[in-house]
């Protein structure tokens, strides 16, 4: 398994804190073919991302195959305050998964 990275941004954006969130991941459809071998790419995607605030579950999201690669995911938080504590938790159709634990930095 490569390591896969998270990278997290977040911003006051007007009356929220926008969260960005950066998965390094292949996101494999399964529909592409190898040019050295001619077989097909097996499937390899993000199936799940959850962000949580300050310990509680805030977003969780069901994605699939059509996510592109490294995909960039944008959130906003309504409560969120500065050293706010923020979690994000994702999974994938092989069984891989990992997580990141950051804070809210309006700095």
């Amino acid at each position: 398994m490569a390591e896969r990275k998270i990278k997290m941004r977040t911003r006051k954006r007007a009356e929220v804190v926008e969260v960005q969130l950066l998965i390094i991941h292949p996101m494999e459809t399964g529909q592409r073919t190898d040019k050295k071998t001619g077989k097909k790419i097996p499937p390899h995607y993000i199936k799940r991302v959850t962000l949580e605030h300050n310990g509680k579950a805030v977003v969780t999201m069901d994605t699939g195959a059509a996510v592109s690669e490294d995909p960039l995911f944008g959130l906003q938080l309504k409560d969120a305050k500065q050293g706010d504590k923020l979690k994000v938790i994702w999974s994938d159709n092989k069984g891989e998964s990992g997580s990141m634990e950051g804070i809210v930095d309006l700095s």
